[in-house]
């Protein structure tokens, strides 16, 4: 799904002639089109998932296997971060690469925030000017925070209190903060860094070791012994899986037959033993065969668990990632559009959409939150038609392009440049 190709930093030694010049830059390094095609189609996915009843949650990935869209963000995230905070740690050193870190966490943290507070202003926009029998604000569960703001208030911004829908980012920042901790341990060794990330996943696993009930996770509601839904202990293993690679740590994985059978034939077989959708395909098909799978749901259940990222979930998206990886070919080539055919000139018109959405994800993200419970507001003042709905998620598509190609223009800041 993504490259695998190590950061460096060409260093050309310069000729004599040059010698007493100033030091030149080193070319900067081309962004990977697999890794923003693949992040862009999750921004679009995580946007369908989020809008409240809507008819095509029931296509996305999380209804045909173990993993879902949050699997794509999260590897392709760590993907991201070796590119941006990998190379500081080796140009800068450690002290200067963590001081990135710390700044990229902080604005982190503030999207969280601001997020946060757009929803909850906007559902009690709706509930307090609206005059609706449905009470939006409880559709979120936020009534706690609105009926006792005070000490919501101190949870919120102690991420003591992070309430569901509002649990990735915080997961995400988490996981920011341990990078500087493995950049530490990559001056031990690489087994380090690989020992440290996989006992950290399975402490915060313990059916696999057995420690307690919910293993290392941290609480998410100061009243109850709800934990995070993003345990970010278990996702940094994805997380890191992805920087591993992005950073050379990890070696790119053979491009063989076998390989592409077995994870094709994982996916496939796997399907309706984590997706209700197709288990209940084949029990129409098979009632005696659905008989024998259906057991097989209360065993894996903590296998397949989101919130701690069980094993079946990270087995299950490093075949679909080896998969999408191949099919996009070495560099990507397989992406880009050959030729000037009406074709190739369509996908290379939808290719640079989609990737510019992947290049400014948080931005897109973060708006896409917002914007779902917007939209699924909208579409509870509809009779929810197939063509309503498609007409709204169409609409939320158009919307987060337009973030992307706005987020892009302000980062440029055209009103420095020169004419």
């Amino acid at each position: 799904m993504a490259t695998i190709t190590p950061i460096h930093q060409a260093h050309p030694a310069p000729d004599a002639a040059n010698s007493q010049m100033a030091p030149q830059k080193s070319p900067q390094r081309p962004r990977d089109p697999r890794l923003d095609f693949y992040r862009g189609i999750a921004m679009f996915i995580i946007l369908i998932a989020h809008v409240p009843n809507n008819r095509w949650t029931g296509w996305i990935p999380a209804r045909f296997g173990f993993s879902d869209a949050t699997e794509i963000f999260v590897f392709c995230s760590g993907m991201a971060s070796a590119i941006a905070f990998g190379g500081s740690f080796a140009r800068k050193g450690w002290w200067l690469g963590t001081a990135r870190v710390a700044f990229r966490c902080w604005q982190v943290f503030w999207a969280h925030i601001g997020l946060f507070f757009f929803i909850a202003m906007s559902l009690a926009a709706i509930d307090v000017y609206g005059g609706f029998e449905k009470s939006y604000i409880a559709s979120l569960n936020l009534a706690p925070f609105f009926n006792d703001p005070a000490p919501q208030l101190v949870g919120l911004f102690t991420l003591t209190y992070v309430p569901n829908y509002f649990d990735i980012l915080p997961m995400y920042l988490v996981v920011l903060a341990l990078m500087p901790v493995m950049m530490g341990l990559e001056k031990i060794s690489l087994w380090a860094v690989a020992a440290f990330s996989v006992l950290v996943w399975l402490v915060a696993n313990p059916y696999l070791i057995g420690l307690g009930p919910n293993g290392l996770s941290l609480p998410a509601e100061p009243w109850s012994e709800r934990e995070w839904f993003f345990n970010p202990f278990g996702w940094q293993l994805l997380f890191f899986t992805g920087f591993a690679f992005m950073k050379g740590w990890l070696p790119k994985p053979p491009v063989s037959a076998a390989l592409i059978v077995l994870a094709a034939a994982f996916l496939i077989l796997s399907m309706p033993f984590g997706s209700w959708k197709v288990f209940n395909w084949v029990k129409a098909a098979n009632e005696d065969l659905a008989a024998l799978i259906r057991p097989t749901w209360d065993w894996t259940a903590q296998w397949r668990e989101k919130t701690d990222f069980g094993l079946l979930r990270y087995m299950h998206f490093l075949a679909l990632a080896y998969l999408g990886w191949v099919i996009a070919g070495e560099g990507g080539k397989n992406l880009m559009a050959r030729g000037q055919s009406v074709g190739a000139k369509v996908w290379s018109f939808f290719l640079g959409i989609i990737t510019k959405v992947g290049q400014q994800s948080l931005a897109v993200f973060v708006f896409s939150m917002a914007l779902a419970r917007l939209i699924g507001f909208a579409l509870d003042q509809t009779d929810r038609a197939i063509t309503t709905v498609a007409f709204a998620n169409l609409v939320g598509f158009v919307l987060i392009i337009g973030c992307a190609y706005g987020a892009a223009w302000f980062k440029s800041q055209p009103w420095r440049q020169k004419k």
